[in-house]
């Protein structure tokens, strides 16, 4: 628990980040991070799941813009979790060090209380 944290130490407030395109690799590492979190017995909020965007092109399938007015609909959804963490910056060394599935993107940021 953070009240058993020696006194020394300062409790951050760490907020972790996961982008993907990749919905099954981003749940995964979510899961993975917060089982190890929960292991060190850190206070742990999530995974919130923020809204997709979703990023789409329309184009026509012509190149040269002669024929039938065909169009290609092209999307890329972007997923995206937060992780909070309450814990020493030391710990979160340990908790991060997880295998990342490819395609993850990790952004740390931590505070101070």
């Amino acid at each position: 628990d953070v009240a058993a944290a020696p006194a020394d130490e300062v409790v951050h407030r760490i907020r972790i980040t996961l982008t993907s395109r990749n919905v099954t690799n981003l749940e995964k590492v979510c899961a993975d991070l917060k089982k190890a979190s929960l292991d060190q017995k850190l206070h742990v909020s999530g995974p919130v799941r923020l809204p997709t965007k979703k990023l789409k092109i329309t184009t026509r399938k012509a190149p040269s813009g002669e024929g039938t007015n065909t169009w290609d609909r092209f999307e890329m959804r972007i997923h995206k979790r937060l992780i909070d963490l309450h814990a020493p910056s030391d710990v979160v060394k340990k908790v991060t060090s997880i295998p990342i599935e490819p395609g993850v993107e990790v952004d740390v940021t931590i505070n101070a209380r």
